[in-house]
Parts: C-alpha cells; sequence; structure tokens
C-alpha cells in the first residue's frame, strides 16, 4: 500500500518526501484555504514539483459542464495532477467525460458499496471512502474499505481504493490488511506511524549504554 499526504502545506509535503515515504498529495479547497496560498494554481505547481506522484486537486464547480471545464483546466497544471470529483449525478457525467479524455479522476465522498460501483463504471482512476466520517456516525467505515475491494477485485477494476478521511494509524494498518492501494493521511498521523514508546525507550537505553564508546573514530 501506498501513502499519500492529505494537506496543501508546503512544510508538511517537503518533510514527508524527505522521509521516503510519500508518493503522492491530496489537496481539497478545504487545505488550500488552510494553506492559504495567494496564488492557488502556482501552489499546486509547488506541490507537484516536490511530489513524483498524483497529485489530487479538487474541482469546486457542481454543475456537469463546468466541472468538465474546470476539470480540464486543472489537468493542465501539471502531469501528474489528478482531478477530484464528488459522487453526484453531475460528477458522474464529468468523470466519465474527463476518463475518456484520459485525466485522471480521483471520485471522492465515496460512503457506500453502490457509490464506488459507480465511481468504477464512469472510469474513476482512484475512489476515495471517508472512513474516518463514517466512523463518526457509528459505521465501521473500514467495512466498506473491504466490500469496495472484494468488489474491485470481482469485476477486475482498474480503480484503485484511497482510504481517506484517516483519524489515526490504526485506521492506516486496517486499510493496508483490507486491500486499499493507498492510505492518504494527515501529517501529524504520518508523524504517529513512525512513533512507538517502546521505540523511545529502547533508543534511550542504547544511548545510555554506549556512552564512552565510540565505533567510529
Amino acid at each position: 500500500m501506498e501513502l499519500y499526504l492529505d494537506t496543501a502545506k508546503i512544510e508538511e509535503i517537503e518533510e514527508g518526501v524527505e522521509l521516503g515515504i510519500i508518493s503522492g498529495v491530496t489537496t481539497n479547497p478545504s487545505l488550500l484555504a488552510k494553506a492559504n496560498p495567494t496564488a492557488p494554481i502556482e501552489h499546486l505547481k509547488k506541490i507537484c514539483s516536490i511530489v513524483n506522484g498524483p497529485v489530487s486537486a479538487e474541482v469546486v464547480s457542481t454543475n456537469y459542464k463546468d466541472m468538465v471545464s474546470e476539470g480540464l483546466k486543472i489537468s493542465k497544471i501539471s502531469e501528474n495532477i489528478v482531478v477530484k470529483i464528488p459522487i453526484t449525478e453531475d460528477g458522474l457525467k464529468a468523470t466519465k467525460v474527463l476518463s475518456k479524455e484520459n485525466v485522471p479522476v480521483n471520485m471522492t465522498l465515496i460512503f457506500s458499496e453502490s457509490q464506488a460501483i459507480l465511481a468504477s463504471l464512469v472510469g474513476a482512476a482512484y475512489i476515495s471512502p471517508f472512513i474516518g466520517r463514517l466512523d463518526d456516525i457509528s459505521y465501521d467505515g473500514m467495512k466498506l474499505v473491504k466490500s469496495i475491494s472484494e468488489i474491485l477485485k470481482t469485476t477486475n477494476s482498474k480503480s484503485k481504493i484511497i482510504a481517506a478521511s484517516v483519524r489515526h494509524p490504526l485506521h492506516v494498518v486496517e486499510a493496508a490488511k483490507l486491500g486499499a492501494h493507498i492510505a492518504t493521511v494527515p501529517f501529524k498521523t504520518l508523524k504517529q506511524l513512525v512513533k512507538h514508546p517502546l521505540t523511545d525507550i529502547g533508543l534511550e537505553k542504547f544511548l545510555s549504554d554506549s556512552r564512552g564508546i565510540s565505533i567510529v573514530s
């Protein structure tokens, strides 16, 4: 499974890429607003120059024709741009058109198996189930990841699952077990994936025991 960063903050992306574990980035209008760029297009270009992989940028239009027009413009920002489109009737129509134009689409706000099936049928390159938001309403978001994974295998779909709305490291681990191709994580969760209290204790002991010892002179 690949890891993407769910952020639009340049400093977070640079640090994630430097760790050598980030294969892509997902953004949305809310994340871009938090990054507060003076020029959003230039900001996305900067992200694409840092990440050697897919970078999702979301349309803000809700009308089918406007989604297509905006999607085509967004796709020209960089070769690694993926157009992010919400699962609506207009979104499905727009995804079908963009897919035929060889524009990769990340179909977002997926909350059911039926929505995932429709996204796959219109050629979405990526399907993003929002597991954390499902957990928030007392539904096991991981059950949806498992179901979508089984459906895509059965139908030989080329769509990839991006486990989105990830809240903690366990979400990442479970998503990997259940067949998600990608998990997109906030920067905080990325940092949490590295940490373990026993690692810290072990390192502290090693350093304490090695005082006065030099392997490299």
